[in-house]
C-alpha cells in the first residue's frame, strides 16, 4: 500500500513538473524576442551607413559602366542628416511661428563634409543653366562633386528651402548685378527655385546672351533680374587701340542700366572681380588716370586692387545715396565676395582643374589676390552698413562671403566639360580648354545661394 502511494505520488508529481519546464522555456524565448526588439528601437543601424550605401548605389548607377572601380572611389561617405534640415522639410514646422533671430551665423569659416542628399535640380530638370555649366548634360563621367555640403564651424547651415525662399520672395523683385560669375549664381538660384515654381521668362536685351534678363514666378508674384554689369561703374568693355584690346573703366559714372532701375528693387546681389584683373584703362574726372598690364598704351601703370577698392566703394555710396534717408522703403544689398579659379598651370596654356574632391579646411589656403578681393568687399560692406544703421533709411548691406568655401572646391568646375563629350570633339588636338573659374550646375554655387537665403531671412 505504501508503494502504491508512492509510485501514485511520484507519477502525480512528475506529471505536474512537466507543464513548469515548458513555462521556463517559453518565457526564455519571450525574454529573448524583447531583448532583439529592445537592440532594434534603442540600437539602429547608424545613419551614416545607411547613406553611404545610399551615396554609393547612386555614384554606382551615375557612372559609367567600364569604371566601376573609380566610380566608387569618387564619391566618400556621407554623414547622418542633420536634424535641422529635416525640420525646415516639415511643412508643419514652416507654419509656426518663428523665436527670436539667432545672433548672425559666421558661415566664411567651416570645411565640406559628405552629403547623401541628391540635388534639388540636375542638368535635364532645369531650363535655365547656361549651357557651358551643365556639367552633366556634356557627359561628365564622375558625380561625386555633388555630394558634398559646407558646414561652418561654430553654427549651422540649413539646406536650401525653395518654398522659404519663395515665400520671402513673394509680391518683391530681387536683382543679380555684376559679371559671368553673378549670372552663375543667378542661374543657379533660378534653378533651385524650380523645383518648386517654374520661372517664366518675360523680358531679355542684349542679343543671345542677354544683358539684361528678368524672369518672374508667377505663383508668387516674385522677379528675379539678371543685369550684366561686370565692373558695376560705367566701362566700355574690350574696347581695341593699336592693335591692343583692353576695357575702358570710367570710376566716377555709374551703369545707368542697372543702377537707374535701383528704386524697383527689394534686394539685389552685387558680384564682380575677375574682370578688374584683364587689362584696362582708368578714367576719372574726364582723364585717364591710369591703366592696369597697357604698357603698350604709354598710361601710367598700376595693379588692379586700388581701381577694384575704388569701384566698390563709389558703388555701395551711390547705391545709399539713391535709396535715400527716410524713404521708407527696405532694401537688401549683399555683396558676393570673390570666387577663386583653381588653373593648374597657366588658363590659356593647358591649364586645367582636374581634381575630384574638395580641398580639406587647412590645406589650401587663400593667394594674395583672393585675400585681398575678399577682404576689399568685406570693408566695403561693413562701413556701408554702418553708414546705413546711422541714417536709419532701411537699407541694409551685407557680404556673401563665400571666397574661402569656394577656394576649399577645385572639384566643382566645368573643366572641360563646358563643351559637351570634350575629349571626342577635340580628338587629334593638342589640348582641350578648361573653365576652371564658373561652377557646374548643381555644385558648389548653390552654396553660395544657402548663404543669401539666410542672410535675406536674418
Amino acid at each position: 500500500m505504501v508503494t502504491n502511494f508512492l509510485q501514485k505520488y511520484h507519477l502525480q508529481n512528475h506529471q505536474l513538473l512537466l507543464p513548469k519546464k515548458q513555462f521556463v522555456t517559453y518565457a526564455l524565448y519571450a525574454l529573448i524576442a524583447l531583448a532583439f526588439l529592445h537592440y532594434l528601437l534603442f540600437y539602429p543601424t547608424p545613419t551614416s551607413e545607411k547613406a553611404v550605401v545610399v551615396a554609393q548605389v547612386r555614384e554606382e548607377v551615375a557612372a559609367p559602366v567600364s569604371d566601376p572601380v573609380n566610380a566608387r572611389q569618387q564619391l566618400p561617405p556621407p554623414p547622418a542628416s542633420q536634424q535641422g534640415d529635416e525640420a525646415l522639410r516639415n511643412p508643419q514646422a514652416e507654419d509656426e511661428v518663428p523665436g527670436p533671430a539667432p545672433p548672425p551665423c559666421d558661415y566664411s569659416d567651416g570645411g565640406w563634409v559628405p552629403d547623401a542628399r541628391p540635388p534639388l535640380y540636375n542638368g535635364t530638370t532645369c531650363g535655365t543653366i547656361k549651357d557651358g555649366q551643365n556639367c552633366m548634360a556634356h557627359g561628365r563621367p564622375d558625380t561625386g562633386y555633388l555630394y558634398w555640403r559646407w558646414r561652418p564651424r561654430r553654427c549651422d547651415l540649413p539646406a536650401f528651402s525653395a518654398e522659404a525662399f519663395l515665400r520671402w520672395l513673394r509680391n518683391r523683385h530681387l536683382a543679380f548685378v555684376g559679371d559671368s560669375l553673378a549670372r552663375n549664381q543667378a542661374e543657379s538660384l533660378l534653378c533651385l527655385l524650380a523645383s518648386r515654381s517654374p520661372p517664366e521668362l518675360v523680358h531679355r536685351d542684349g542679343g543671345e546672351e542677354g544683358w539684361f534678363r528678368q524672369f518672374v514666378f508667377r505663383e508668387f508674384n516674385a522677379t528675379v533680374s539678371v543685369f550684366w554689369s561686370p565692373f558695376l561703374v560705367k566701362a566700355d568693355e574690350k574696347a581695341e587701340r593699336d592693335g591692343v584690346r583692353h576695357n575702358n573703366v570710367f570710376l566716377d559714372a555709374f551703369d545707368e542700366r542697372w543702377m537707374s532701375r535701383l528704386g524697383a528693387l527689394d534686394a539685389a546681389v552685387l558680384s564682380v572681380g575677375h574682370w578688374f584683373l584683364i587689362p584696362g584703362v582708368y578714367h576719372d574726372g574726364g582723364r585717364v588716370v591710369a591703366c592696369h598690364d597697357c604698357a603698350d598704351l604709354n598710361h601710367t601703370e598700376t595693379d588692379f586692387f586700388g581701381v577694384y577698392k575704388d569701384a566698390v566703394h563709389r558703388t555701395l555710396a551711390e547705391v545709399a545715396r539713391r535709396h535715400g534717408v527716410g524713404a521708407g522703403r527696405e532694401m537688401v544689398v549683399a555683396m558676393t565676395t570673390f570666387s577663386p579659379a583653381h588653373f593648374e598651370g597657366d588658363w590659356d596654356k593647358a591649364g586645367a582643374c582636374p581634381r575630384k574632391r574638395p580641398y580639406r579646411a587647412g590645406e589650401k589656403g587663400l593667394g594674395y589676390t583672393e585675400s585681398e578681393m575678399r577682404k576689399t568687399v568685406v570693408e566695403a560692406v561693413r562701413d556701408a552698413a554702418a553708414g546705413a544703421d546711422a541714417a536709419g533709411s532701411g537699407l541694409r548691406f551685407a557680404a556673401l562671403d563665400v571666397t574661402t568655401l569656394a577656394n576649399l572646391r577645385p572639384d566643382g568646375h566645368p573643366g572641360p566639360y563646358m563643351h559637351k563629350d570634350p575629349f571626342a570633339a577635340a580628338a587629334g588636338e593638342r589640348r582641350v580648354q578648361n573653365d576652371c573659374v564658373h561652377w557646374c550646375m548643381p555644385g558648389p554655387v548653390d552654396t553660395f545661394n544657402e548663404i543669401l537665403l539666410q542672410t535675406l531671412l536674418r
